[in-house]
C-alpha cells in the first residue's frame, strides 16, 4: 500500500506532472498507513497449562515494562497494537511469545519448564516422561554445580532414593564406594556403571572432572532401565550428561566462583590434654609423669596434635562456560581451575579441566551429531597408610593418639636417624615423615564420545556411537636420605655396615585406554492410536592397561631435592653397588566385551505401554563354554490418570509400572575392568628351588568352569501427581536375587593353595524406594515465596539365601541371615564386685571367660544401612533464595577400633587416652562401664562387642542461602543474571558415633575424615 503511490509518482513526475501534488499524495497514503498499524486495540485471551486455567501468569508488551496478570480463571485483557509481541509467564513454565497481528483474541497454553524431568532416555531413544516404564531419578544441574565438592560423586550423597554413597576418606577428589538398592555381590563388583555422555567411565577415578560442566545425572534402577546395559548393568546405571549449546542461540558466557575453608568434624572422644595425662602417668607411677612432681606437671606445656597434623583448609574453583548455537550447529565450551587443600598435611589437589561439546544437524534433519571431548589434568598430593597403624606413617594416628606431653619443638629437622625407635615417638616420627618424604599423583585424563545419528525414514533411524576414556597417571614416591624411616629401614651392604646412603625414590607410569562402540537401528512407527518400536544394537568394548615404574635405592643428602629423582647415589665409599641397583617392574593387561541385543516397546494411546529387552554378551573374563551369557527385561506400565473413571479426580498423573529381568556381573574380583583376568587359567612363577636353583611354582590354580553372576530384578512401582502437580513423587517396591554368586572355594592345600574362585550362593535384595515432593506455596507472580520440601528414601534389606552348601561362613554370615553379619562374644559390662570384664555365653549364662570358639553367636546387626534418604527444604522469594539437605543412615553398626585404642589402659604412656578411662574401676567407684586398669581378661574385650557402636545419624548435609539480583536491576548493565550465595557441607551430626565421621561404614581406625565446609560463591552470565 506504500510502494504503489511512490511508484505512481515517480511515473508522474516523468510526464511532468507537479512534484508538489505527488508529495501530497505520498504523505497521505503513508500517514494513513502508520495510524492504521498504530492504533491500539484490546487484546483478550485465557492463559491455561495442561491441567486447567493458570492463574497470576505474567502478560507483557515485549521492550516495554507494561502488562496484566491473568486472574483466578486464567483470563486476561490487555491494550496493544498489532505490531505488539506479547510475553507469557509463568514461574515454574516455559515462557512464550506471541505477535498480536490482526487478532483481538490470543488464548495460550504454557509447557512446564522442566524438561529434564519430563524427559527420559529408553534404549538410545529419549521420550516424554509419561512414557517412562522404569525406575529411575533424575537429578539437574541446579544441585549439582557450585558445591565445594571436588568428586561428582560426593554430591549425589542423599539426593537419589537407595543410591549409598560411602565417603571413608576426606582427600580432596578422593574415592567414595558406591552402591545402589543394597550389596549384589560378595566378592565381585557392587558399584554401578558410570556413563559420561556415551562413554564407560572408571567408577573410581572422577577427582579429574569437573561438575560443574554437568546438565543431568540419571540413575537408573531396575531391569527394564538396565537390562540393555547387560554385561556391566547388575549394580545399577548412572548416566552424566555434560552441557551442551542450543540451536539459534546467541552467545552466552557464564562465570561460577566458589571459595571455601574446611575444617575438622568434631568428636566425642574427649582426648586428654597434657597435665591431665601426666598426672595420670604420676598416679598409675608411669611414664614421664611418673618421675615428675604435682608442680612440675601443673608447669608442663603440651601440644594438640590435632591442630598439627589437620588444618583449616582453603578451597578456590572457577569455571568458565561459554555457549552459542547457530540454525544447525551449536557449541559449548567449559574451562575449569580448582585449588584444594585437604584438612589432612599433604593433601592437596589441583586441577585444571577444558571441555568442548558441538552439536549438529543438517538442513533437512536427517542427519545429526554430537561430539564431546574433555580435557583434565590434576595433581594430587595423596598422604599413603591411611587407616594402618603404623606410627611412623599414618598422620591421622599422629593427630588422634600422639602422647599430647611431646612438643614440636623435640624434633630436629634433618635429624631423623636420631629419633627413638618407639611407639610413643609417633607424632615426632610423623613430623620427620612430613618434611622428608613426598608422594604426588599427576593425571592427564582424556574423555570423548561422537555420536552419529541418520534417519533414513521418518520411522528408520541409523546411530553409531563411539567413546573412549583415556588416562595417563604418574605417581612419584620419595623417601628422603636422612630421615627415620630411610635410615631404620635402609639395610646393610655386604660387609654388615649400615647404608650410607639411605633413601629411595619410586616412579610409576600408568596408562589405560577404555574403548565403547555401539551401532544400532531403531524404528518406531505410529498406527493410530498404536505406536511401535524396535531396536537392534551391537556393542564392542576393549580395555587396555600398561605400567612401567623403578625403584631407585640410594640417595647422596648434599644434591637430594624431596619429590625428585635427584642425588642418585651410584656407589658406596667402599665402591659396592649392590645397594643401589634399580629395581624395574612392567606389566601389560586387556580385557575385552561383545554383546548384541534388542528391544521392543509398544504404546496404546499414551495409556497402555509394554517394554522387553534380550541381549547376549561375552566377556574375556571366562573360559570358551562360560564366556557367552543370556540377559532379559520385560516391562509394562499403565497410566490410570488416562482412564475415564479418574476425570476430573485430583491427580495429573498416576502410573503404575511392573518389570522383571536379568543383569549379568563378569568383575569376579571387584578390582574393575583390569582384576582377574586370568582366573579360569593356571598360572605359574618362577622362585628360588633347591640349592638356590631356578624353579617354577603355582602362581594361581584356575577354574574353568567360573562363569558369570546374574542378578534378577523384580519391580513394582507407582508414579503420582495430584493437584497440579503440587504433591509429586514415586514409590518402588523391588527384590533383587544374586545367582551363581562369585564365592572362594575351599581346595586341597597340596598344591599350597586353600582356595579358587568359584560360583555358588543365593543373595536377595528387598526394599522400597520412596520420592515425594510437596509445593507448600507457589508463586502466582514472579518473585513472589516458593516453599517446597521433598522427602527421599530407601528401605533395603540384604540376606544370605545360600552358601554353596555352607550354612555359614564367618565374615559373610549365615543362610537366612544379612550379609556381613557380626558374629562375635556378647559384652555385658563391669563386674562391680572386682572390675573385671563380664560376657554372656553362646547360652546366655554371665561368665568373665567365654570359650572364643564356642561362645561367639550372630548378632543380627552389621555395617551396612538398612535406611538412608534425605529431607530437603527449598524457598525463594524475592530473588533470595534458602536450600537444605539433611542426610539421615539408620541401621548401621560399626566396631570403634579408635575409641577401643583411647580406652586401652596398656596404652599409657604411649598414646593418648580418652577422658573415659579416668572413671576406671576402684573399691570407690565400682558402678562404672569401664574396667579396672589390670584386669585380668581385659584381652577379651576386643573379641567381643564392646566397641560395637550404632552409627546412625541424621546429619545437615548441605544449606545455602543466596540472592539473585532481578533482572530489572540489570537492565542497563553487561550482565544477564548475577547470583551470590554462601553455602556449607556437613555442618553438623545427630549421633550416638562418638568419632569424627559417622558416615565412613568401616570399621577401620585411624581414617581420614570428611571436612565440615563453608563456602561462598557467585554466578554470572553475560
Amino acid at each position: 500500500s506504500v510502494i504503489l503511490p511512490v511508484i505512481a509518482c515517480a511515473f508522474r513526475k516523468l510526464i511532468n506532472m507537479k512534484n508538489k501534488l505527488c508529495f501530497l499524495m505520498t504523505l497521505l497514503v503513508v500517514s494513513m498507513v502508520q495510524i492504521s498499524f498504530a492504533q491500539q486495540k484490546t487484546v483478550s485471551g485465557t492463559v491455561s497449562e495442561e491441567n486447567g486455567p493458570l492463574p497470576g501468569a505474567n502478560v507483557t508488551l515485549k521492550g516495554t515494562s507494561r502488562g496484566v496478570q491473568s486472574d483466578f480463571d486464567g483470563n486476561y485483557s490487555i491494550n496493544a497494537s498489532s505490531t505488539d509481541v506479547l510475553v507469557f509467564s509463568y514461574v515454574g513454565f516455559k515462557t512464550q511469545e506471541v505477535t498480536v497481528g490482526s487478532t483481538n483474541t490470543i488464548n495460550i497454553s504454557l509447557e512446564r519448564d522442566n524438561a529434564l524431568e519430563e524427559v527420559v532416555v529408553i534404549g538410545n531413544v529419549r521420550a516424554p516422561k509419561e512414557l517412562g516404564i522404569s525406575s529411575r531419578t533424575t537429578i539437574t544441574a541446579e544441585t549439582v554445580e557450585g558445591r565445594p565438592n571436588s568428586s561428582i560423586v560426593q554430591t549425589l550423597s542423599g539426593q537419589v532414593a537407595g543410591l549409598n554413597i560411602n565417603t571413608q576418606s576426606g582427600q580432596p577428589g578422593g574415592n567414595s564406594l558406591v552402591r545402589l538398592r543394597g550389596v549384589s555381590s560378595i566378592n565381585g563388583d557392587t558399584e554401578p556403571l558410570f556413563i559420561i555422555d556415551g562413554a564407560p567411565v572408571d567408577q573410581d577415578n572422577f577427582r579429574s572432572l569437573n561438575p560443574n560442566e554437568i546438565e543431568s545425572i540419571e540413575v537408573l534402577k531396575d531391569a527394564a532401565a538396565t537390562a540393555i546395559y547387560g554385561n556391566r548393568g547388575a549394580n545399577g546405571v548412572i548416566l552424566i550428561r555434560t552441557k551442551s549449546g542450543k540451536f539459534n542461540s546467541k552467545l552466552k558466557i557464564t562465570y561460577l566462583n566458589n571459595t571455601s575453608t574446611s575444617s575438622l568434624q568434631s568428636s566425642d572422644y574427649g582426648l586428654l590434654d597434657a597435665q591431665t595425662y601426666l598426672r595420670f602417668e604420676n598416679e598409675q607411677g608411669v611414664g614421664r609423669g611418673g618421675g615428675l612432681t604435682l608442680d612440675e606437671i601443673s608447669q608442663a606445656e603440651g601440644t594438640d596434635w590435632l591442630n598439627v597434623f589437620f588444618r583449616n583448609s582453603f578451597t578456590q574453583n572457577h569455571t568458565l562456560n561459554i555457549s552459542q548455537g547457530s540454525e544447525n550447529t551449536s557449541s559449548f565450551i567449559s574451562l575449569g581451575f580448582t585449588e584444594e587443600e585437604g584438612i589432612l598435611v599433604q593433601s592437596n589437589l589441583t586441577r585444571f579441566n577444558f571441555r568442548a561439546n558441538l552439536n549438529g544437524k543438517s538442513s533437512n534433519d536427517k542427519f545429526n551429531y554430537r561430539l564431546n571431548l574433555s580435557t583434565n589434568y590434576s595433581e594430587n598430593d595423596t598422604p599413603n597408610a591411611i587407616g594402618g597403624g603404623a606410627v611412623n606413617r599414618n598422620f591421622v594416628l599422629g593427630g588422634i593418639s600422639g602422647l599430647p606431653y611431646l612438643l614440636e619443638s623435640d624434633f630436629v629437622p634433618g635429624e631423623g636417624g636420631s629419633i627413638p625407635a618407639a611407639l610413643n615417638q609417633a607424632p615426632i616420627l610423623l613430623l620427620d615423615r612430613l618434611s622428608t618424604f613426598s608422594r604426588t599423583q599427576d593425571e592427564l585424563r582424556l574423555i570423548g564420545s561422537l555420536d552419529l545419528g541418520y534417519n533414513l525414514t521418518d520411522d528408520i533411524s541409523l546411530n553409531a556411537l563411539f567413546s573412549g576414556d583415556y588416562t595417563n597417571d604418574i605417581r612419584n614416591r620419595t623417601e628422603g636420605p636422612t630421615s627415620f624411616n630411610a635410615i631404620f629401614f635402609g639395610g646393610n651392604d655386604e660387609n654388615g655396615n649400615p647404608n650410607p646412603f639411605p633413601g629411595s625414590v619410586d616412579q610409576d607410569l600408568l596408562r589405560s585406554f577404555l574403548y565403547n562402540q555401539i551401532l544400532s537401528a531403531n524404528f518406531n512407527k505410529d498406527v493410530g492410536d498404536h505406536t511401535f518400536g524396535f531396536g537392534l544394537f551391537t556393542e564392542y568394548s576393549k580395555s587396555h592397561f600398561q605400567t612401567f615404574g623403578f625403584r631407585q635405592e640410594g640417595l647422596f643428602e648434599p644434591t637430594f631435592v624431596l619429590g625428585s629423582a635427584d642425588g642418585t647415589a651410584f656407589v658406596d665409599d667402599n665402591g659396592n653397588n649392590d645397594l643401589f641397583v634399580d629395581f624395574a617392574r612392567a606389566n601389560v593387561l586387556e580385557s575385552g566385551l561383545f554383546s548384541y541385543f534388542s528391544r521392543g516397546s509398544y504404546d496404546y494411546k499414551k495409556k497402555y505401554g509394554l517394554d522387553a529387552t534380550i541381549r547376549r554378551d561375552a566377556s574375556s573374563r571366562f573360559s570358551d563354554s562360560n564366556r557367552w551369557g543370556t540377559f532379559w527385561s520385560v516391562a509394562g506400565r499403565w497410566n490410570l490418570d488416562k482412564e475415564s473413571f479418574l476425570d476430573g479426580s485430583a491427580f495429573n498423573l498416576l502410573k503404575l509400572r511392573v518389570s522383571y529381568g536379568t543383569n549379568g556381573n563378569q568383575d569376579v574380583t571387584g578390582g574393575g575392568p583390569f582384576a582377574g583376568l586370568t582366573l579360569t587359567q593356571s598360572t605359574f612363577t618362577n622362585a628360588s628351588g633347591f640349592l638356590g636353583s631356578n624353579a617354577l611354582f603355582f602362581n594361581q590354580i584356575g577354574n574353568g568352569d567360573l562363569r558369570w553372576e546374574t542378578v534378577a530384578t523384580a519391580n513394582v512401582g507407582i508414579d503420582f501427581g495430584v493437584w497440579q502437580n503440587r504433591l509429586r513423587g514415586s514409590i518402588d517396591a523391588y527384590e533383587r536375587r544374586t545367582t551363581d554368586l562369585f564365592l572362594n572355594q575351599n581346595i586341597s592345600a597340596l598344591n599350597s593353595f586353600t582356595n579358587i574362585n568359584a560360583n555358588g550362593g543365593e543373595l536377595k535384595n528387598t526394599g522400597v524406594d520412596f520420592v515425594i515432593d510437596y509445593d507448600i506455596f507457589r508463586a502466582k507472580k514472579e518473585g513472589g515465596l516458593n516453599l517446597g520440601v521433598q522427602l527421599v528414601g530407601n528401605y533395603n534389606e540384604t540376606e544370605i539365601v545360600s552358601l554353596n552348601g555352607e550354612d555359614e561362613i564367618i565374615g559373610i554370615g549365615r543362610v537366612g541371615g544379612k550379609l556381613f553379619e557380626n558374629f562375635t562374644v556378647r559384652y555385658q559390662g563391669v563386674n562391680p564386685a572386682n572390675g573385671n570384664l563380664l560376657f554372656l555365653t553362646a547360652d546366655g549364662e554371665l561368665t568373665e571367660n567365654p570359650n572364643l570358639d564356642t561362645d561367639r553367636v550372630w548378632l543380627g546387626s552389621n555395617i551396612l544401612p538398612d535406611v538412608t534418604g534425605s529431607f530437603n527444604i527449598n524457598a525463594d522469594y524475592k530473588g533470595f533464595f534458602l536450600t537444605t539437605q539433611w542426610n539421615y543412615v539408620f541401621g548401621v553398626d560399626r566396631f570403634d577400633n579408635e575409641l577401643a585404642g583411647l580406652l586401652n589402659p596398656n596404652n599409657l604412656g604411649t598414646f593418648n587416652l580418652s577422658s573415659d578411662i579416668l572413671n576406671f574401676w576402684t573399691p570407690d567407684n565400682r558402678f562404672t562401664d569401664v574396667p579396672r586398669l589390670d584386669a585380668p581378661n581385659f584381652a577379651l574385650g576386643a573379641s567381643s562387642d564392646r566397641f560395637l557402636r550404632s552409627a546412625d545419624f541424621v546429619r545437615l548435609r548441605f544449606a545455602q542461602v543466596g540472592y539473585s539480583v532481578p533482572k530489572k536491576y540489570l537492565e542497563n548493565t553487561y550482565f544477564k543474571t548475577a547470583r551470590f550465595f554462601v553455602q556449607g557441607e556437613n555442618l553438623f551430626n545427630i549421633t550416638r558415633w562418638r568419632g569424627f565421621d559417622p558416615e565412613a561404614q568401616s570399621n577401620l581406625a585411624r581414617l581420614f575424615p570428611t571436612p565440615r565446609t563453608f563456602s561462598a560463591g557467585l554466578e554470572f552470565e553475560f
